[in-house]
């Protein structure tokens, strides 16, 4: 047997274990668990639970996912925040799948969405979709879910707040192959509000995109939540994602905890694929953060089990 043949049986093996990993990861999700600790937030009389979920996109975990629900139970949040894409904005595709999830989630804690481009393409664009998104905002308030549409809502706990904001830019921003010009203006315009006149408040912003993370730090947020790139369809340890679903390579934030000076960044990998389902070495999370003041007694990590 030559060399060429001997290449050519290991390169079908290198793609059929890389077939058979993308098919686990497309089943499977983790929590990943995040530490984060404040200054803001010391002297507040415990920890704050907070479970992020983002960019579902109708997938299912278990009968009428059954799995995920449980996997979110046994965390116990204190607040759910929903950072957008939980179904698939496309014609004719139904959006039933999220909306059963996403109204049973106020039975276990209070729950604050911020939408995605897939969303806000329903909202705006109702020659295409109808009322479909009136419809399924509406059900979900009367489930008690919070939507947060360029709004904020203050959290108390004790003498310390949080403060959570949710933005919406316009659909856009999220074009394949291309980048808006967002600044830290424009979103104190959508917002109404810089986060540092929040002084009594620990300010977190719901921003669906991480490719204009330098205007959501300039703005202020002293964490900032995104989701939307999938982890970046393929990760490779010690490098990150390597290409978006929207066609850009190597994008600074696409699924990993980062910090910078007093502020955190989480971009969520997302629970779900729609168009180009793929992942490898790029499981589907659930991310879970222990939030809390500096004098709590623990430090600033991350991890999954």
């Amino acid at each position: 047997m030559n060399i060429l043949y001997i290449l050519i049986i290991l390169l079908l093996v290198l793609a059929l274990a890389a077939a058979l990993e993308i098919y686990r990861e497309l089943h499977h999700f983790c929590v990943t668990r995040y530490d984060v600790t404040s200054e803001k937030l010391s002297g507040t009389a415990r920890e704050v639970k907070l479970l992020f979920l983002s960019d579902l996109h109708n997938r299912t975990y278990g009968r009428e996912n059954r799995r995920l629900l449980q996997s979110i139970k046994e965390e116990a949040p204190d607040i759910i925040l929903i950072g957008g894409d939980m179904l698939v904005g496309k014609a004719n595709v139904p959006c039933d799948t999220a909306l059963d999830f996403v109204r049973q989630l106020p039975e276990i804690c209070p729950v604050i969405y911020a939408n995605g481009n897939h969303e806000l393409r329903m909202k705006e664009d109702g020659k295409v979709y109808g009322d479909t998104y009136a419809q399924y905002k509406n059900s979900l308030e009367k489930c008690g879910v919070h939507f947060l549409e360029n709004e904020s809502l203050r959290v108390e706990l004790g003498e310390k707040n949080l403060h959570i904001f949710g933005l919406e830019l316009p659909v856009s921003s999220c074009r394949k192959f291309k980048k808006a010009p967002v600044t830290a203006k424009d979103i104190e315009t959508y917002l109404g509000a810089r986060a540092n006149e929040k002084k009594d408040s620990y300010t977190i912003l719901l921003a669906h995109n991480p490719a204009y993370m330098e205007a959501y730090l300039e703005w202020g947020a002293d964490m900032v939540l995104s989701g939307h790139l999938h982890g970046g369809l393929v990760r490779v340890p010690g490098i990150g994602g390597i290409v978006t679903p929207q066609g850009f390579l190597f994008p600074k934030y696409s699924g990993e905890i980062t910090r910078a000076g007093e502020q955190t960044v989480i971009v969520s990998r997302g629970l779900g694929t729609h168009t180009m389902n793929i992942r490898l070495f790029n499981t589907p999370e659930l991310i879970s953060i222990r939030l809390g003041g500096k004098d709590a007694g623990h430090g600033s990590k991350a991890g999954q089990p």
